[in-house]
């Protein structure tokens, strides 16, 4: 971890504005597109860069902004990864958001975002919050080798569980689906109907598959030898260098998700699910003391 001084933290115009309060990532997740090098990382993915006056940025910008909008983070690099717990810096940004009256999108893996569940609550009573979680695999075993550094899934819907007990409403990503290890119909079926217990607003999906690039891809490919020894020749065989990878049952599986959700109102599509997001409903208007 070593700490930076940004230039800028607002990305994006409208109704959605994005930001990364830390570039790189710990959880070591062997998928990770962030690691591609089109990202142009000029320090390695694991020694986190932290923009120390991203609430500083933050304020700046929120008020020079002439009207609301929802402010997302999470896009590029988890803003729940362990470092959070000492240095606090998504909290400090929560609560700028919530002094401006701004929406806030928290897309995390981590159940660190239960220790801020209370100005999340806040934020969504004053405008909006719409907390995203990733969940690819039922199995801990395989959990634990695709996604080494954070909770398992399990600890994932429990936190989704308690952020809808509090009335804040969530958006999971079924998302990557990697070819011969999660794309099964009993692992897309398990996630769904623990999304519709817990009372999830939507799933995206991105096709059932997944996605590779240089960079991304050898990191990958090295986990694929050290722990499924010959399905990178697979890979390889059958997908070269491609950048999209969808899974042989891909057919069988988008059926079965578009019927799941269907028959549990879920929100199904990236289109529909951004939307939500994004959407900021007008704020009440106050009620003068004096009225007839």
């Amino acid at each position: 971890m070593h700490f930076v001084e940004a230039k800028g933290i607002l990305t994006g115009t409208g109704d959605y504005c994005g930001m990364n309060i830390y570039r790189g990532c710990t959880h070591g997740c062997i998928y990770c597109d962030s690691r591609s090098r089109c990202y142009r990382f000029d320090h390695p993915f694991e020694d986190v860069a932290v923009k120390r006056n991203a609430p500083a940025l933050l304020e700046q910008a929120l008020r020079a902004k002439k009207r609301r909008c929802v402010i997302g983070t999470g896009s590029m690099s988890d803003p729940y990864m362990p470092c959070e717990a000492s240095l606090g810096l998504t909290r400090s940004c929560l609560e700028i958001i919530h002094r401006y009256g701004f929406g806030a999108s928290v897309q995390t893996k981590s159940d660190l975002v239960l220790r801020d569940i209370d100005l999340l609550e806040a934020i969504h009573r004053s405008a909006k919050c719409v907390v995203q979680m990733t969940l690819t695999t039922y199995d801990d075993g395989l959990c634990r080798i695709l996604e080494p550094g954070v909770c398992n899934t399990r600890r994932r819907i429990e936190v989704l569980a308690a952020l809808r007990e509090r009335g804040i409403p969530t958006v999971v990503w079924l998302t990557p689906i990697l070819p011969y290890l999660n794309d099964t119909e009993e692992n897309v079926l398990a996630i769904l109907e623990e999304c519709a217990r817990v009372g999830v607003r939507g799933v995206i999906d991105f096709g059932m598959g997944m996605t590779l690039r240089d960079g991304d891809r050898e990191y990958y490919y090295a986990a694929l030898d050290r722990h499924f020894p010959g399905l990178k020749e697979r890979y390889i065989r059958e997908y070269g260098n491609a950048y999209q990878l969808p899974s042989p049952r891909a057919g069988a599986l988008r059926a079965l998700f578009q019927k799941i959700c269907r028959e549990n109102g879920l929100l199904s599509t990236p289109e529909a699910c951004f939307r939500f997001i994004g959407e900021l409903p007008e704020p009440c208007p106050q009620t003068s003391l004096f009225a007839p």
